[in-house]
């Protein structure tokens, strides 16, 4: 036992000079520790002492040694308290950009967080408002073409002095994005109001995207209430089309539009479906950099489709309750199928139907990161699968297609905010 016992001194002897070696390296180098062998029998602090280390110098060692050890100990507590905030950090960076808690599994519909944009994704920049600004002026200079020629044929006065008012304040709206331009490239401190700006510049969109659709009117005479589109020129909360009819309860059903858009990331929401207690009842949507899903009752398929080319594309989804089959037609040919999606479970009625708003509560909580940006057409649904060869009828504008019997596109069907534009549908006039 006794031996034992001076075996175990012997060990903690060596150790300890081992410690005060490495922490001589602690001291720039400067200390030197000299570890000498013990007698079995003798006692190993009074050997220590008798080695010729004065107590004095003993006691500083010792003191230097409890002040290393308080300063790492301080140092790791430092480290610690920079994990944390680190770790919070990386936190609230993944729930902007991932998945949100509540989705209905991996994959469903993702949510941004923060506070809403109304005037283009949260990511984008300066340069990125530009260009949607150049686009919107773009597409409402094209409509004032169509009013100069409506105004030509029919040779009115009232038409030429609006289109004459309207062309005036586009002028005017150019010369702000070109002084933004500037501001941008020169670095000058005006972009500092660049939100109070933002909210004027898209102030005046509204207002002529108002008065445009007022001048159109005049034109309803002339074409058939079916034969237009809507366009969304902007990722907005606030433009939007709502159907003035819900929906009933539906075991199988087939949707069918026609898009046009060249967004990125992702066209956004071209319809949503929300019923009471349950905001995506049926919704289509393209997010970032997700591909197209639909979403029946919060349960997700992806959707093969490829349409952001800025042409117009027919898209037509398929859907029974009984085992949650669904097919993905794009421009009259089947592109894929699945099942499982939220199987023996009707579509409800007594809903709310919005156009180019994603719903999160019923009629509102809209998103501009998920608004859709484009034109939109031809949006019609069946309570019923449609066959392939109906399909195809629709996308070729055959004059054997038919209309949607539980929605069909009709003006009359439709209430209009936010200076979202109604003109005349040009891709089936182009196909034929």
């Amino acid at each position: 036992m006794q031996g034992t016992k001076q075996g175990i001194y012997w060990r903690l002897f060596l150790v300890s000079c081992l410690f005060l070696e490495s922490s001589s390296q602690d001291f720039g180098g400067q200390t030197q520790f000299i570890c000498t062998s013990v007698p079995k029998d003798m006692d190993i602090c009074a050997a220590t002492l008798q080695n010729s280390v004065p107590g004095e110098d003993l006691k500083t060692t010792v003191m230097q040694l409890r002040e290393t050890v308080l300063q790492q100990k301080e140092t790791i507590m430092n480290q610690k308290e920079t994990i944390r905030e680190l770790t919070s950090k990386l936190a609230r960076c993944e729930s902007q950009s991932g998945i949100e808690p509540g989705d209905a599994r991996p994959g469903g519909r993702r949510k941004e967080a923060g506070t809403k944009n109304t005037m283009g994704d949260v990511s984008r920049g300066p340069a990125d408002t530009l260009t949607q600004l150049s686009q919107t002026l773009q597409s409402l200079k094209q409509r004032l073409e169509n009013l100069e020629q409506f105004s030509r044929s029919n040779n009115s006065v009232q038409a030429n002095s609006l289109k004459d008012l309207l062309q005036s304040k586009i002028d005017d709206l150019e010369k702000q994005v070109l002084s933004r331009v500037n501001s941008i490239e020169e670095g000058k401190p005006g972009l500092r109001n660049e939100t109070e700006q933002r909210g004027r510049v898209e102030s005046t969109l509204t207002s002529l995207h108002q008065r445009i659709t007022d001048l159109e009117k005049g034109q309803r005479e002339n074409r058939p209430l079916d034969k237009f589109q809507l366009t969304f020129p902007l990722r907005t909360n606030y433009m939007y089309a709502k159907v003035k009819k819900s929906l009933p309860e539906m075991y199988a059903l087939t949707v069918c539009m026609w898009l046009k858009s060249n967004a990125s990331p992702g066209v956004g929401t071209p319809f949503s479906y929300a019923v009471p207690g349950q905001a995506n009842e049926l919704v289509l949507i393209e997010w970032g950099n997700n591909p197209m899903e639909i979403l029946i009752n919060d349960k997700v398929a992806k959707l093969p489709f490829l349409i952001n080319d800025g042409k117009w594309h027919h898209i037509c989804v398929t859907w029974t309750t009984r085992d949650g089959v669904w097919e993905a037609f794009q421009d009259g040919v089947k592109r894929g199928s699945g099942e499982n999606l939220a199987p023996y479970h009707p579509i409800k009625p007594q809903g709310l139907l919005i156009l180019g708003q994603e719903q999160d509560m019923l009629g509102g909580g809209f998103d501009a990161t998920q608004a859709f940006v484009g034109d939109l057409a031809n949006f019609h649904i069946w309570d019923r699968k449609l066959s392939v060869g109906e399909i195809y009828n629709l996308a070729t504008c055959s004059s054997k297609a038919q209309v949607g019997n539980v929605f069909a596109w009709m003006e009359t069907s439709l209430d209009i905010y936010g200076g979202a534009s109604k003109w005349t549908f040009e891709a089936c006039r182009q196909l034929n």
